[in-house]
């Protein structure tokens, strides 16, 4: 394929139309991001069909596409439906390429509303940021989507032959249990020549990122038992071990005294990483002063290219309840980062094998609701790689960084393995002090702006390209 790059004047207009239209997708962010469409059994999932419709009609109104659905797909293994999802589609024509746009229209829940600084369903500007669920992970992808596509089609009209096809996904931040389905169930309106997934973010608020790799995941519960019954922890205590006791100790040997992962099996990717200085990570992860940081290695080493495990939530007496017992059991839930190039599976079995080698006391382990998500490392030497890196260069207004992200995205083995002829960009709208998944998230409006300028150049380069 040759990727030639169109004429200056045609890169002025499409920039002009751009920012003529951001004040309109700014609008249209802040309507989104009042629905409230969380993926959760515990919340009204009416709200995402609410979501899923708002955003149907906003492809529906670019004029691009050929069709814009609203569909569901089934959740293998279960009799239950997937959430929501829009699948737009627009035909290539004389021989150009086509394209796949992905973001996600649900969010994570708020959290605690009191520290939150403004309502978190109620979008508000403050200090060149929007703030609210969802601003910036990941209805800004939405939108950078629509907005791109809007200036695009201003600018080209009649001569836009590029096809388009937009998946926004109605249930990332649950799992995206039904994401495997959908692809299978409409493969053909999905195919490809090269896919921007827009759910990543930026090395910073002015420096555009292109992520070329991602950890995996393995997540799991734990229960830890010892005990058939809760007992005087006065009569008993010192003689029996409670699960409390099993699981804090046992809990405590997946780490190292650094802090870096002890687990065997566990593997990392050598690869070099950029500067970056502990100055840098305290401002940007909100360290304590007195804090200090964790594992060996290069700060981005350890965020990228090596395993972490984090306990994220525990099941056992609260505070307000506490009494002098002995607990019967303990249940946490575990969150592990694997390296890319390890398999989910294959980390989670080592954390299996680690966990049962270690359990003190005879402790009795049960292991549920495994998650698991491969990583993913991107094929920078294709043509559409050097197209996005041009397209990001012209519309940041500096050079973009290759990023590794420490976060995962799993589905995108689905996408491999569906289309495994395309090529995949992952992209994004956030810059590291978007809090995405925290309270008082934001998306940078600058961050934002150029975004979408990447994008539509991205889009008129290729509609001028041949197959």
């Amino acid at each position: 394929m040759t990727s030639p790059v169109p004429p200056r004047e045609s890169d002025a207009a499409v920039l002009e139309a751009v920012a003529t239209g951001i004040p309109s997708a700014l609008s249209d962010l802040g309507h989104l991001v009042r629905i409230p469409g969380m993926a959760w059994p515990a919340f009204d999932q009416t709200q995402l069909e609410r979501s899923a419709e708002a955003v149907a009609a906003l492809a529906s109104g670019t004029g691009v596409f050929d069709e814009v659905r609203v569909l569901r797909a089934a959740i293998p293994g279960t009799d239950e439906q997937g959430q929501p999802a829009v699948l737009a589609t627009r035909a290539a024509r004389n021989g150009k390429p086509t394209i796949l746009l992905y973001a996600h229209h649900d969010v994570q829940p708020p959290g605690d509303d009191a520290l939150w600084e403004t309502p978190p369903f109620e979008p508000t500007v403050r200090d060149g940021r929007l703030y609210g669920r969802g601003a910036a992970d990941d209805k800004a992808g939405i939108m950078s989507h629509i907005a791109s596509i809007r200036a695009v089609s201003e600018v080209l009209g009649d001569d836009l032959d590029l096809g388009i096809a937009m998946f926004i996904e109605g249930e990332e931040e649950y799992g995206s249990r039904s994401f495997a389905q959908f692809l299978s169930d409409n493969k053909d309106a999905l195919r490809a020549d090269a896919i921007v997934v827009a759910d990543s973010g930026n090395w910073d608020s002015v420096t555009p990122g292109l992520t070329v790799s991602l950890r995996g995941n393995a997540r799991f519960t734990m229960r830890v038992r010892t005990l058939d019954h809760a007992s005087h922890s006065g009569m008993f205590g010192g003689a029996v071990p409670d699960a409390m006791m099993a699981t804090v100790t046992l809990l405590s040997t997946l780490w190292n005294a650094d802090g870096s992962v002890a687990v065997e099996g566990m593997t990392e990717r050598d690869a070099p990483t950029p500067d970056y200085t502990e100055a840098t990570l305290r401002d940007e992860a909100g360290l304590l002063p007195g804090t200090t940081p964790i594992g060996d290695g290069s700060i981005l080493s350890r965020i990228w290219n090596k395993p972490s495990v984090t306990v994220i939530g525990i099941d056992a007496t609260s505070v307000a309840a506490a009494s002098n017992t002995l607990l019967p059991e303990v249940t946490v839930v575990i969150s592990a980062r694997v390296a890319p190039g390890q398999s989910g599976q294959d980390a989670y079995e080592a954390l299996e094998r680690h966990l049962r080698a270690h359990a003190p006391f005879g402790a009795e382990l049960t292991f549920s609701d495994v998650d698991l998500g491969d990583g993913f490392l991107v094929d920078t030497s294709g043509w559409a790689v050097s197209l996005t890196r041009d397209a990001m260069r012209d519309g940041y207004g500096v050079p973009p960084v290759d990023l590794g992200v420490g976060g995962s995205i799993p589905f995108i083995a689905d996408l491999v393995r569906e289309f495994p002829a395309a090529q995949i960009l992952v992209t994004g709208v956030e810059d590291p002090h978007s809090r995405a998944h925290s309270p008082n998230e934001s998306l940078h409006l600058d961050t934002f702006r150029h975004a979408v300028a990447t994008e539509a150049l991205l889009l008129a380069r290729m509609n001028a390209a041949e197959l």
